[in-house]
């Protein structure tokens, strides 16, 4: 009994001792981008694990599936820093999410959003942080067609800056980057990879659990990883499906 105990201090200490950046985050989780498609199939896992989340939605947004799923709420834009600021001081959080994305006429979110988030982050001692991008993104480039690339280029151009600036935060960072995304119900077929090479679709639903999974997952800290359904892989460059490019979350 005296071992055991003995034991357990050790292993107390121990833990104590670690750095945070290889700790779970275990407390509740801001979420960007939470109301709709990638970001609302993350909130629903993250409370399908038990955990919490609060998201962070536009004045003008939707809110009545968060409400109906008991979610809080805070209002903001994500372009305004002072918005974004405020947002961290409602509660004491354990992680931030982005799924930010933009709709077609609006400015894009991608950089902007993303450096307002890590700098409120860090002001507010919050060190970890999972982005979702796209594949297209940084060194994902060979994993699209030029079709593609011709497209959505300036996207992806904001994107990796983006990207570029969590990296360079200090914060304890995971980047998802999805290739097409569908509606779909969740296949359970989820993959993050590191080849970034590949390419292919994948549920929201299923990249939705993909980034509540990685949230305190210490294999995932300080990487960057391709999201695919693994029936779906594609090898070389991705080409759109028959009129539709793929989407960004």
């Amino acid at each position: 009994m005296i071992r055991s105990t003995m034991f357990a201090l050790l292993i107390g200490a121990v833990t104590a001792w670690l750095p945070s950046e290889i700790q779970a985050a275990g407390g509740p989780v801001l979420v960007f981008g939470g109301n709709r498609g990638t970001g609302l199939e993350a909130v629903k896992a993250i409370k399908a694990d038990g955990g919490e989340a609060v998201v962070f939605v536009r004045p003008t947004s939707d809110a009545a599936e968060l409400k109906a799923l008991g979610v809080a709420t805070v209002a903001g834009d994500a372009l305004n820093p002072a918005d974004v600021k405020r947002a961290f001081e409602v509660r004491e959080f354990a992680a931030v999410v982005s799924s930010l994305g933009g709709r077609r006429g609006e400015p894009r979110p991608d950089y902007e959003g993303t450096k307002n988030i890590a700098d409120a982050a860090k002001a507010a001692g919050v060190t970890r942080i999972v982005i979702v991008t796209a594949i297209g993104t940084g060194d994902s480039r060979p994993a699209v067609s030029a079709e593609t690339m011709k497209v959505l280029g300036p996207v992806y151009a904001e994107k990796v800056k983006g990207e570029d600036y969590v990296k360079a935060s200090g914060l304890t960072y995971t980047i998802i980057r999805p290739g097409g995304l569908t509606n779909e119900p969740a296949t359970g077929n989820g993959l993050l990879t590191e080849d970034k090479t590949v390419g292919g679709d994948i549920t929201r639903a299923d990249l939705g659990r993909l980034v509540a999974d990685v949230i305190d997952d210490p294999a995932t800290f300080n990487k960057v990883f391709s999201a695919v359904d693994r029936n779906k892989l594609t090898a070389g460059q991705m080409v759109p499906r028959q009129g539709m490019a793929p989407r960004t979350p």
